[in-house]
């Protein structure tokens, strides 16, 4: 059985850890460097950090940042955000991100995905897909959520696969922060379809949200934001739980 992962999300704006409710109303969560490691130091199995106004903002990753919580903490990381080139992938994982996270650029150029794997291997790209439902439909969204576009969830999981993505990040922008629970049955869609690991965002707010979503789901790796920046949800004691409700952790 594969071992199931707990990964915090740092969502970084001007140098800070934030968080909001369906992508808006954001509130200062702390120091992403110091909270990177302390969530490593504390069973995380990895980290990603999202410069949520980079593309919004024509900004590029702080390559500075990734050197600092390279140097501070030793499980891997993805680093997102304003990410659109071959030099930009470059410099991130020189700076030392162990993968990069692109969204925006892949929409808009998807060939982007397929150019990623061959130069660095489909094991440093992972695609994120920002999704919300209109009439029944699940439709991607670029720009840290801002611009809906017409392009279906399903297909574009089933297409980033196909081009070289290593794994999927999944975020239903429906359930961001409302902490009532991860999109299941978008999750399990494409789970099941899948032959690369898929991460479940949006939604987290209690250990049994995490049983479902590994259970139901069928996600390989939950990601959470708010429970972990504001100490609802200790990681090992959420590691503890999943792992007496036979969800297989590293503990």
């Amino acid at each position: 059985m594969l071992t199931k992962r707990i990964i915090p999300c740092l969502d970084v704006k001007d140098g800070k850890t934030v968080k909001g409710v369906n992508f808006e109303n954001l509130r200062d969560a702390g120091d992403p460097v110091e909270l990177g490691a302390l969530y490593a130091a504390n069973g995380a199995d990895e980290l990603v950090f999202l410069d949520i106004s980079a593309t919004l903002e024509k900004r590029k990753t702080m390559v500075e940042m990734v050197r600092k919580v390279a140097s501070r903490i030793n499980i891997p990381f993805t680093v997102g955000g304003g990410i659109s080139s071959i030099e930009d992938v470059s410099a991130l994982l020189n700076a030392g991100a162990d993968k990069i996270s692109i969204n925006s650029s892949a929409v808009k150029d998807p060939n982007l995905i397929d150019r990623l794997a061959l130069e660095f291997g489909s094991q440093c790209v992972v695609v994120a897909i920002d999704t919300r439902l209109y009439n029944n439909y699940s439709l991607v969204h670029t720009h840290g959520g801002t611009k809906p576009t017409n392009i279906d969830t399903f297909d574009w999981a089933y297409e980033v696969e196909q081009r070289g993505a290593g794994e999927i990040l999944l975020t239903s922008m429906d359930h961001d922060g409302t902490k009532n629970g991860f999109a299941l049955e978008t999750t399990s869609r494409i789970s099941q379809r899948a032959n690369i690991p898929v991460i479940a965002s949006g939604g987290a707010g209690n250990m049994e949200h995490f049983v479902d979503v590994f259970n139901k789901g069928k996600a390989d790796a939950g990601l959470a934001a708010s429970i972990f920046h504001f100490k609802e949800i200790e990681i090992q004691v959420l590691k503890s739980y999943l792992s007496k409700k036979g969800v297989c952790v590293r503990l």
